[in-house]
């Protein structure tokens, strides 16, 4: 028998919320979180994880990721490596140290939070779901969106990721397309 899918629909943050939280966020360790989060695509898990030593410019070594290989490349803004770099070396870490030593509940409360000073009830996933969706709707192609921000192994887990498109977005779209 035929059933709809029950699953709740994702509300996919614009540009200008994901900025204002970030902006309005003072605490240096937090805003770096929500951040890689963000503009890097990276998972909660994977942004505790990270380590001195995998901070390397604009690419952050992630290792033993959820996807079982035995690490992933991640690809973060020149803005954010440079004050993430800033961060590192201000707590002068050796090179195994964790770069955000606290546990998944602090860092989940962090952003909670960060979506409460601008009034919206904010996951860490939905920072992820915006990389995603800012990289697609600026006209990255799917698969940098699925391969490169998500790190995902197949393009259809991504295309669940992608918010729905509005009609203004359609139109938008149509009009670029066709001029």
């Amino acid at each position: 028998m035929f059933r709809l899918p029950t699953g709740r629909q994702w509300i996919i943050l614009e540009k200008d919320v994901v900025d204002e939280i970030i902006f309005r966020t003072n605490n240096i360790r937090n805003r770096l979180i929500l951040e890689l989060m963000a503009r890097g695509g990276m998972r909660i898990g994977e942004v505790l994880k990270l380590r001195a030593k995998d901070v390397d410019d604009s690419r952050l070594h992630i290792q033993r990721p959820k996807s079982g290989r035995e690490y992933e490349v991640v690809f973060i803004p020149k803005k954010v490596s440079e004050r993430l770099k800033d961060y590192v070396r201000s707590l002068n870490l050796k090179p195994d140290e964790r770069v955000f030593p606290i546990c998944y509940t602090g860092a989940r409360a962090a952003v909670k939070k960060a979506g409460l000073i601008i009034g919206i009830d904010l996951n860490p996933h939905d920072l992820r779901r915006h990389a995603a969706t800012f990289a697609s709707r600026a006209g990255a192609p799917l698969e940098i969106v699925s391969k490169v921000i998500l790190r995902h192994a197949n393009i259809s887990t991504t295309q669940r990721y992608l918010g729905k498109v509005s009609d203004t977005e359609a139109i938008r779209w149509i009009e670029n397309i066709h001029r």
